[in-house]
């Protein structure tokens, strides 16, 4: 997923962004109003969790408040010291999607997003077991398998996997791959996409048969069978 988290608490900013960077996620921050309404406004996010008190006057309901004005239907939650149900009623009809107080359990702000993600993908779109061949991925239990066999992926391997997955059958370039798992607009000129390809390759189609991962020489890679 791709979230923005608005806060002005540098800890608490370093606390989410480092717990879901490690959970594979790509994560903007902002620490002011007018930074917040920004990047929402000109960055696309699966979901964007906000703070209520914000500096430089520009608080977070007024935030949402305008990005809902303007069409914007991306996931909202609030994350905020206000406890009051007022509080909470107030935040949900400016038109977030969910309200978390602080102190929080990193867990649970996780779990919220995930519903959050899941309930605005709707009905036709929740799909939560990803098959390619024999290979087949659980999203919510985060595990994988290639026919019977468990195989053990870090988290961007995995959401490398998902996105191949996702476009199984087609050939994903090098820029789609920089844009959508690494959240890179530009080529940093690096062998990062060939090395985790490779450690990628070598945990699916090592005691396989047919292989499924692909290189399709100066264009990308592929993820299926030729059948």
């Amino acid at each position: 997923m791709k979230i923005l988290l608005v806060e002005d608490n540098e800890r608490v900013t370093q606390f989410v962004c480092k717990g879901l960077r490690e959970g594979g996620h790509v994560v903007d921050s902002a620490g002011s109003g007018r930074d917040g309404l920004f990047l929402a406004s000109t960055e696309r996010y699966d979901v964007m969790i906000f703070d209520r008190l914000l500096p430089d006057g520009v608080d977070g309901l007024s935030i949402i408040e305008v990005l809902r004005k303007t069409g914007n239907k991306t996931p909202i939650l609030i994350l905020s010291a206000l406890a009051e149900v007022d509080d909470k009623i107030q935040g949900l009809r400016a038109g977030g999607d969910d309200y978390l107080t602080k102190p929080f359990a990193f867990g649970e702000l996780e779990a919220r997003l995930d519903a959050l993600i899941r309930r605005a993908r709707g009905t036709a779109d929740r799909q939560t077991i990803l098959t390619v061949a024999d290979l087949r991925m659980d999203l919510l239990a985060h595990k994988v398998w290639r026919a019977d066999t468990a195989i053990q992926l870090q988290p961007r391997e995995f959401k490398l996997l998902e996105y191949l997955m996702r476009h199984a059958g087609q050939v994903v370039t090098r820029t789609m791959l920089l844009e959508n798992v690494w959240d890179y607009h530009f080529d940093p000129q690096t062998n990062v996409i060939d090395v985790h390809i490779s450690k990628l390759r070598q945990k699916l189609d090592a005691d396989a048969e047919r292989p499924l991962l692909q290189t399709i020489r100066g264009v990308g890679y592929r993820l299926g069978s030729d059948e």
